[in-house]
């Protein structure tokens, strides 16, 4: 009690004398001829969170790096022994195609799914409540979503009542349960569904969103041309809806490639299902592996800034466009 006592009271003075601190440059930079005032309110303002993300995102990818070319420990330079190891392993490299896969379809899947029903509900009667239903599962964590669909796609054997969803429909039909979660490759796709399931009403929102955004004074004048429907909507939406498109498909990706507790909770990475998040987390807590976890890290990095760069060149060049 009494050391918890006293790292709150060093908490406490910390906040004070941080306050203190920029009180006192305000007060200063208020004094200063007014470009130098300017310049001192700015990196008042802008200091803490300089500071934090260098204390809580620069330094530790820095060390992640650091350590991923050293030994299990990090005591002993190895390095690029840990890269070598990732990309020779039988089970790494089906890590790696099974993240692949998740990149591949869940983006792909969600955004299509989400840009059909966005239009297809566009001014129907209960527009509201049919989005709602979509977007629910957004409101749900990704672990909370493992864990109801693993009950979805229980198995027991045959003979015993099913609890799982699925199986308990292919019982009714005449059919024998499938262990779902264990049955190689289709377990993986049977995971990415539940991601899909998440997304789809994500991608729905934003791109409903863009689609009443567009001119109908344009989609007119294409009906007038001679343009059907699906003409009008390739032709003419879609154009107009690309920077949502991609700012959808770039925000799913990162989240996909990311993607850890559903694998987790479903899982556990067993069964050839791992992705590279999980088997970062592996490597790293349960088997203590800590250079192996920092260059699987380094890696998921190295996928993810891509995507991220191209993203902030799209939205550049929109900029430029307007």
């Amino acid at each position: 009690m009494d050391d918890l006592l006293g790292k709150l009271g060093v908490l406490v003075i910390g906040i004070v004398a941080f306050a203190a601190v920029v009180g006192v440059v305000l007060f200063l930079a208020d004094k200063a001829p007014k470009r130098g005032r300017d310049f001192i309110q700015l990196l008042a303002f802008t200091a803490p969170a300089i500071i934090l993300l260098l204390v809580g995102l620069v330094y530790p990818a820095l060390r992640t790096i650091y350590l991923s070319f050293f030994d299990r420990r990090g005591e002993n330079f190895i390095g690029l022994r840990n890269y070598e190891w990732m990309f020779t392993q039988p089970e790494i490299l089906t890590v790696l195609g099974n993240t692949l896969l998740w990149v591949v379809l869940v983006p792909t899947v969600s955004t299509v799914v989400g840009l059909a029903y966005a239009v297809f509900i566009d001014k129907s009667r209960g527009e509201k409540a049919l989005k709602a239903l979509v977007f629910m599962p957004m409101a749900i964590s990704f672990v909370g979503a493992g864990i109801i669909w693993r009950f979805i796609y229980e198995y027991r054997a045959e003979g015993f009542e099913q609890i799982g969803l699925l199986n308990q429909i292919l019982v009714w039909v005449g059919a024998e349960p499938q262990q779902f979660l264990v049955n190689s490759p289709w377990n993986n796709v049977f995971l990415i569904i539940v991601m899909i399931w998440i997304q789809t009403g994500f991608a729905m929102v934003l791109l409903s969103a863009a689609i009443k955004g567009v001119s109908i004074e344009t989609i007119e004048a294409a009906r007038l041309d001679g343009a059907n429907a699906w003409q009008s909507f390739w032709n003419v939406t879609v154009p107009a809806i690309r920077p949502t498109i991609i700012v959808v498909v770039t925000t799913i990706t990162i989240a996909t490639l990311k993607v850890f507790d559903i694998v987790r909770a479903m899982t556990g990475g067993q069964f050839s299902t791992s992705v590279i998040a999980n088997e970062m987390y592996t490597q790293t807590f349960v088997r203590t592996e800590f250079g192996q976890g920092a260059a699987l890290a380094v890696v998921l990095f190295i996928m993810v800034l891509p995507i991220v760069i191209y993203n902030v060149r799209s939205l550049a060049k929109q900029r430029e466009i307007r």
